[in-house]
């Protein structure tokens, strides 16, 4: 299996430390290639020297989650890829346990994991409302299959069956942030593709730690980009998927509700809070008027 399967680690300018505690938790024999969203990776003779199974390729510009994986896959020559999120740390019989799963199910398009940490989302579900609300009870039963056949997965550590997608241009090239893996399983569900997870795949994911930067002005970028990016994408996915009047339906609360407390919070001068419901507003605003998710910080995302 080690043989059969190409890791794929976006990056864009990751916290050094993160970065390592990844690969480190990968098995040494396994392919990994590393896409850094920019022009340099920093530290590249560094890493390489300590991680030997390992490649690099700077795409030159912030391409984002979708497109960065994109070009990673397209790298990809082995049966399986396993795209995983920089800030995400495999479990130590992760690579045992996933040999297991891929000898057990051989039609699949998608094989989701779960995590090893508290998270407040859960890392599968359904579209359905109904379906969704049962397994998560049977989740946090604890009760849980092994391997499960849901809609859809979290992106943070996912198995692609390379056989699957003869076009290696997997996830739609409009999205920059969120929601990227939630359409790629909707699109599979519609060709009545298999999309599964395996409770015993575990990652410890730390999440939006890797690209974000320690001063205050990096993390309030950071926070600005995700809230215009995060509505942006929720529009664009409803409209996509089931129209363009059912994602204004199902959006204009937010859309209201951003743009009152975006008028509340510049009265009492409150300004972190101002600019939160600012960017939802205006990622949403976007989207809705068919702008692309072109929003860009200079330095992290």
């Amino acid at each position: 299996m080690k043989k059969e399967i190409t890791i794929v680690v976006v990056t864009y300018q990751t916290n050094r430390k993160i970065l390592f505690k990844c690969l480190k938790s990968i098995n040494k024999n396994i392919k990994v290639l590393i896409i850094e969203n920019s022009k340099k990776f920093e530290n590249e003779q560094l890493f390489k020297k300590k991680f030997k199974n390992l490649k690099i390729i700077c795409s030159g510009s912030n391409l984002g989650y979708g497109n960065g994986n994109n070009l990673g896959l397209s790298k990809v020559k082995t049966r399986y890829a396993l795209i995983l999120n920089p800030d995400a740390y495999c479990s130590k019989n992760f690579f045992k346990n996933l040999e297991i799963n891929l000898n057990k199910i051989k039609d699949f398009h998608l094989l989701g994991c779960t995590y090893s940490n508290k998270n407040k989302t859960f890392p599968a579900g359904f579209f359905n409302n109904h379906e969704n609300k049962k397994f998560e009870k049977i989740v946090n039963s604890k009760k849980l299959p092994r391997i499960v056949k849901v809609d859809w997965i979290r992106g943070f550590s996912i198995v692609l069956n390379m056989k699957k997608f003869k076009k290696r241009t997997v996830f739609d090239k409009n999205y920059f942030l969120y929601l990227e893996e939630i359409d790629l399983c909707k699109s599979i569900q519609q060709k009545l593709g298999n999309v599964y997870f395996a409770n015993n795949l575990k990652v410890q994911h730390l999440g939006f730690k890797g690209s974000v930067g320690a001063s205050k002005i990096d993390k309030r970028n950071s926070e600005n980009l995700r809230n215009w990016h995060y509505m942006w994408s929720s529009f664009y996915f409803y409209k996509k998927n089931y129209g363009y009047f059912y994602a204004l339906n199902k959006m204009f609360g937010k859309f209201t509700r951003s743009f009152l407390k975006l008028i509340i919070y510049s009265i009492f001068f409150q300004r972190d809070k101002k600019e939160k419901y600012l960017f939802r507003f205006l990622g949403l605003l976007s989207s809705m008027i068919g702008l692309k998710s072109n929003y860009r910080v200079k330095k992290f995302y």
